[in-house]
């Protein structure tokens, strides 16, 4: 069976930092919102204005589509961000850790050289 090729993109986004990501995809998922918006009102205008039936509720349909476009857009960038959040927190963590273990450590006793007697 002949390997399917990848999409053109999916390498860029693959190398993508999180970061990244995140800025990208919130305000497209914020801009996909607003205009699903504005077409449902569209929507919502030609029905009351007496348009037939397949032309508002294409419209309606269409609207909702990027309504809900948007908002798994941005569900995803409010993912990410967590994600972000999560990493800060337990670099963090593990820092405050490393720095703790290292002050209250017990210090060792430096071993006898060579020279040096036992008691």
């Amino acid at each position: 069976m002949a390997k399917l090729a990848k999409p053109p993109g999916q390498r860029l986004v693959k190398r993508m930092s999180t970061r990244t990501k995140g800025l990208i995809v919130a305000p497209l998922g914020l801009l996909l919102f607003s205009v699903g918006l504005c077409v449902l009102s569209e929507a919502a205008e030609a029905k009351h204005g007496g348009a037939p039936f397949r032309q508002w509720f294409l419209w309606g349909a269409y609207s909702l589509v990027l309504i809900n476009g948007g908002l798994l857009l941005f569900g995803q960038a409010i993912r990410y961000r967590a994600q972000l959040d999560y990493r800060r927190f337990v670099r963090r963590e593990l820092k405050k850790r490393d720095r703790d273990w290292e002050r209250f450590r017990p210090k060792r006793k430096a071993s006898p050289g060579k020279g040096e007697a036992t008691k």
